[in-house]
């Protein structure tokens, strides 16, 4: 048995080794914004650190326990030259983070009053594969938007430095929220790129819809007086906030018919309901001739 366990276990604890010496390489805060709704980004920098689109870390503030590691996805793109999360306060160690990094007070934080962060990865997730198709769906539901932050960021710099080399002609993007609680630091960023788009006369790059899926149209008649402005009353956006949730299997067979023959990465950031369901979507609307279309599902859970 001893000849079968001590191969693995060496693996483990070179793995081990690995991680704990970089979890104890030296991170800067280097900016904390206070976002809308109790969420704060982090913005550090870290010697050596490379990262790809999707990927997550693992995070340690011994100030606020020496034992916790917690993850979270990036939020930065790879041209950017910090790595950034987005931390939402929902608990002890959220909170614990927030008084932390002093964004419980008034006044401006000095950069030495900042606490310590150790940092483990960047990991691996499917989300690393969307340059890889010409014509991506990503949907993300609340806070698992996160990870499509870095890939739009990153769409964003590889359009503006060489649009002609770049293999994805075509973004689907999906949000549903329950609240417009998670609208505000995200939007923010949906009207840069929307804004960028339009400047250089291709609007229809990026095709989004945001769904607040804890509201029904009854509770949506208020804003229904500001449909016909230019921009949405909730995001600021051009494109209107829709009520409800998806039809699923609309948007797959519209989609397939405006790019037949052609295979569509589906990426999906969210509770496992709504995986099964894209699931079956993917495979229900791919075609059975290898020159059809083809819906590849991929998937990541929190």
């Amino acid at each position: 048995t001893w000849k079968w366990v001590v191969g693995p276990m060496f693996l483990y604890l070179c793995e081990r080794l690995v991680r704990f010496w970089r979890s104890q390489q030296k991170v800067v805060i280097t900016k904390v914004v206070i976002h809308p709704f109790k969420t704060i980004e982090l913005q550090m920098m870290k010697k050596g650190f490379k990262m790809e689109v999707g990927q997550y870390i693992f995070v340690k503030c011994p100030a606020v326990s020496k034992l916790e590691w917690h993850p979270f996805t990036l939020t930065s793109a790879p041209e950017e030259d910090y790595f950034s999360i987005h931390v939402r306060i929902v608990g002890d160690w959220t909170e614990g983070l927030f008084n932390a990094c002093g964004c419980d007070k008034q006044e401006f934080q000095e950069a030495w009053k900042l606490p310590k962060i150790a940092v483990d990865g960047p990991f691996g997730t499917a989300s690393e594969d969307v340059f890889s198709y010409e014509t991506v769906m990503l949907v993300g539901a609340g806070i698992g938007v996160t990870p499509f932050a870095s890939v739009l960021k990153s769409v964003w710099y590889k359009y503006c430095h060489d649009a002609t080399n770049l293999k994805l002609k075509k973004i689907y993007f999906y949000w549903l929220c329950r609240d417009t609680h998670a609208f505000e630091w995200f939007a923010d960023l949906l009207q840069s790129l929307e804004a960028q788009m339009q400047e250089r006369n291709n609007a229809e790059f990026l095709s989004y819809n945001i769904y607040l899926t804890g509201w029904d149209e009854s509770q949506a008649t208020h804003f229904a007086v500001h449909h016909e402005e230019e921009k949405d009353v909730i995001t600021g956006l051009k494109q209107k906030t829709l009520y409800g949730r998806p039809n699923w299997e609309n948007e797959f067979k519209t989609i397939a018919g405006q790019h037949p023959g052609s295979r569509i990465g589906v990426f999906l950031c969210g509770p496992e309901g709504l995986a099964d369901t894209l699931n079956k979507q993917s495979n229900s609307n791919s075609e059975a001739d290898p020159r059809g279309v083809h819906f590849i599902f991929n998937k990541e859970n929190f």
